[in-house]
């Protein structure tokens, strides 16, 4: 193998590792300590990779209302949880409890949602407490 070809392998293998790292982070920016329950109407559902993404329309009281942004985990995990890109639908009634964001702004983790009907949502595979104790 020449030298050329084997610089070309290892930079692509590098420049591979380095998108790999940046596309995870961590959820240290989730408050585990502490639990908000939001109440209102999904905006938009976001069936996209790295993360799911909710967007909830907030009326209530207490600094709560307007668009909260909820980080859920991948796709892929929430499929064998048994989730679909149909699970929400926007103009869905909601109550999600979240992790919120430690900066006070409208976001945080998700824990669990649950809908009019009364069924529920979780995705247990992602360990907001863990992840942001250093684990995985």
């Amino acid at each position: 193998m020449s030298r050329k070809f084997a610089f070309v392998l290892a930079s692509l293998g590098l420049a591979g590792l380095a998108a790999t790292a940046q596309a995870h982070h961590s959820f240290a920016m989730f408050d585990p300590a502490k639990v908000v329950t939001l109440q209102g109407k999904v905006k938009e559902f976001r069936w996209v990779n790295p993360h799911v993404s909710l967007f909830v329309d907030v009326a209530g009281p207490g600094g709560q209302a307007g668009v909260w942004s909820v980080e859920l985990t991948s796709p892929g995990n929430l499929t064998r949880l048994g989730w679909s890109r149909q699970s929400l639908k926007a103009g869905d009634q909601v109550s999600v409890e979240v992790n919120p964001l430690r900066d006070g702004q409208h976001g945080g983790g998700f824990r669990k949602a649950t809908l009019a009907n009364g069924q529920q949502l979780q995705a247990h595979l992602i360990d907001i407490e863990k992840a942001a104790a250093g684990g995985h």
